[in-house]
């Protein structure tokens, strides 16, 4: 069974399980070959008519969740999304990464990349925050600048969120593999099937696909025991991570952190920029904002509670490895399992790769719930198509959508080894995030037909130096790490810019419960180090960043674009009925 519709005088139930021309392109634009010519022919008016509209957080929490037919269940409470953050966060990174980076780039220093990373993950938590609270539905990032940055912006993003959200749980997906061989004692690539394809893509890996399978007929069930699995599986992986720090320090070495900084002050800023991905996750407790009994109380409790709790355990985490083995000896593949085998609890490396596993089911699990309500949220918009939006009456979970991540997920995760998908994740996570910063400065200091002209000027013109001071600083890190002279122009044109901002602009809007603390200093620090560590990334990340924008826009321009336009003009067309709630209401303008 699904929502009802109105045929003639009769009400009749309209199934959940259709799939119909109208339900993928029911705008005008679509409905034959001479009204598609026509969108096409007005591309230039309607690009600019999109890329300066903007919407509003009525329309985002009311008018585009009635596009789902059905509303998603209020069921989740702060003690939810504490252990929704755990189980989103902690995964193959900490495990994965903190080898590898310690050993190729930061050296005992890997603890103070871990502070960078975390630093610049909590500056993001805390735009995440304000707007869940201002704004709470299940878009995230993508509702947010759909409101403060327009439609095209919006759209980027949407496909950055898109490309994350699909390469993020391949990857994962694909460690969880490698960590089940260890668990088994077999070499890493002996359950993927070995074929002639390029390098990189040319092993396949079935147990990846199964895994992605598995976490997303989960998710389709229930959002409440989707929590409860969460709660035990989380728990039991702290447990174990806790098991491991304590073990570390007490085998521990003070000596074998000398030098400190082998590597230099650039290899510990290369290796934040790596370990980022083991923050990412967390954006997903911001779509949970719309299944959320108290949104203003829960969510700032959830988020900023458990990313604390993360940032220490990392840390924590980071510092114990070298100072139980010497980093030149740290083994990059299984940093964990071999230093505990050096220090004689060799039957501890199983544990550390059942904790792993643990940890990488979690943020499956976690995140195809999160991924799912981004993909209903976009459709919403019919930036996709709205049969993506559609929530199930019953399990009122978006099975659509979910069943979407889940495929995409499945065929990169088959191809794809992870040093192709980690890259990039990076690249669009550190994006979207430093978009977030953008996106709080504009609430804060404008507001439509209220901010005067000459303050909007001022706003746009403070964005621009502390954007281009942030990039100045960055190239002139990968072009001479070891200078100094670009910095006495690029950071006190960072800093005037804020303080222009702060000194020469009003606050146009106070957040009603929660707010970001010190702005604009804050948000702009965020959007600093963000765009610093972008810079970081080697050449590759962006050349296939830059490869996925490209088809972004090329979708955008033929499809996306016109979907958009007709949904928000829509006029003269017949007013017809709807559900709304069970109850038959007529079909509103946005």
């Amino acid at each position: 069974m699904g929502s009802m519709e109105a045929v003639g005088e009769d009400v009749q139930p309209r199934s959940y399980w259709r799939c119909s021309k109208q339900d993928f392109l029911p705008e005008e634009s679509f409905q034959n070959w001479s009204t598609y010519g026509a969108a096409l022919s007005q591309t230039g008016h309607r690009f600019k008519n999109r890329l300066l509209s903007r919407s509003n957080d009525n329309d985002e929490i009311r008018e585009l969740r009635k596009q789902s037919e059905n509303d998603m269940k209020r069921c989740l409470t702060w003690w939810d999304l504490i252990w929704f953050g755990f189980g989103s966060v902690i995964g193959a990174g900490i495990f994965v990464l903190t080898g590898q980076e310690t050993h190729k780039h930061a050296g005992p220093a890997i603890v103070l990349s871990y502070v960078a990373s975390g630093i610049s993950a909590m500056l993001s938590v805390f735009c995440y925050t304000e707007f869940s609270v201002e704004v709470p539905v299940a878009g995230g990032a993508f509702a947010y600048l759909r409101i403060e940055l327009g439609d095209f912006v919006a759209f980027i993003t949407a496909g950055n969120i898109l490309l994350e959200s699909i390469v993020g749980s391949a990857a994962v997906a694909r460690a969880w593999t490698s960590y089940f061989t260890t668990l088994l004692n077999r070499p890493s690539n002996s359950l993927r099937i070995h074929t002639n394809l390029a390098e990189g893509f040319n092993l396949l890996d079935p147990i990846a696909v199964a895994v992605l399978a598995i976490a997303a007929t989960i998710a389709m069930i229930s959002t409440r025991k989707t929590s409860y699995l969460n709660w035990i599986a989380s728990a039991v992986n702290n447990v174990i991570i806790l098991f491991v720090i304590i073990a570390a320090f007490v085998h521990a070495k003070p000596s074998n952190l000398k030098p400190f900084f082998p590597f230099g002050a650039k290899g510990v800023f290369q290796a934040a920029a790596i370990v980022y991905f083991a923050y990412g996750g967390f954006d997903n407790i911001a779509t949970m904002a719309e299944e959320t009994k108290n949104p203003s109380r829960d969510i700032p409790l959830g988020l900023l509670g458990s990313m604390t709790i993360i940032t220490v355990v990392y840390c924590l985490m980071a510092l114990s490895l070298p100072m139980m083995q010497k980093y030149t000896d740290i083994d990059p593949n299984a940093a964990y399992s071999v230093a505990f085998q050096s220090v004689g609890m060799t039957w501890a490396k199983y544990l550390v790769a059942f904790g792993a596993l643990k940890g990488m089911t979690t943020v499956l699990l976690v995140g195809t719930l999160g991924q799912a309500r981004y993909i209903t949220h976009i459709a919403r918009a019919h930036m996709i198509p709205p049969w993506f939006a559609l929530v199930h009456p019953k399990t009122g979970t978006p099975i659509n959508a979910t069943v979407m991540i889940a495929i995409a997920s499945g065929c990169i995760a088959f191809f794809s080894s992870l040093d192709v998908l980690a890259s990039l994740l990076s690249v669009s996570t550190l994006f979207i995030f430093m978009m977030m910063a953008v996106a709080l400065l504009v609430r804060r200091y404008y507001v439509r037909e209220i901010t005067p002209q000459q303050h909007l000027l001022k706003l746009v013109s403070f964005l621009v130096i502390i954007i281009a001071s942030s990039m100045g600083t960055s190239a002139y890190w990968g072009l001479n790490p070891n200078g100094w002279v670009g910095y006495v122009v690029t950071v006190p044109l960072w800093f005037f810019g804020t303080l222009a901002m702060a000194v020469f602009l009003p606050q146009q809007r106070s957040p009603k419960v929660w707010g970001v603390p010190l702005v604009p200093w804050l948000p702009s620090l965020s959007i600093a180090t963000n765009i610093f560590l972008m810079g970081s990334l080697g050449p590759e990340a962006f050349e296939r960043f830059g490869i996925c924008t490209v088809v972004m826009l090329i979708y955008y321009v033929f499809f996306g674009l016109h979907a958009t336009y007709d949904m928000a003009h829509k006029q003269d067309t017949p007013e017809s009925l709807k559900v709304d709630g069970g109850n038959i209401r007529e079909k509103a303008e946005p």
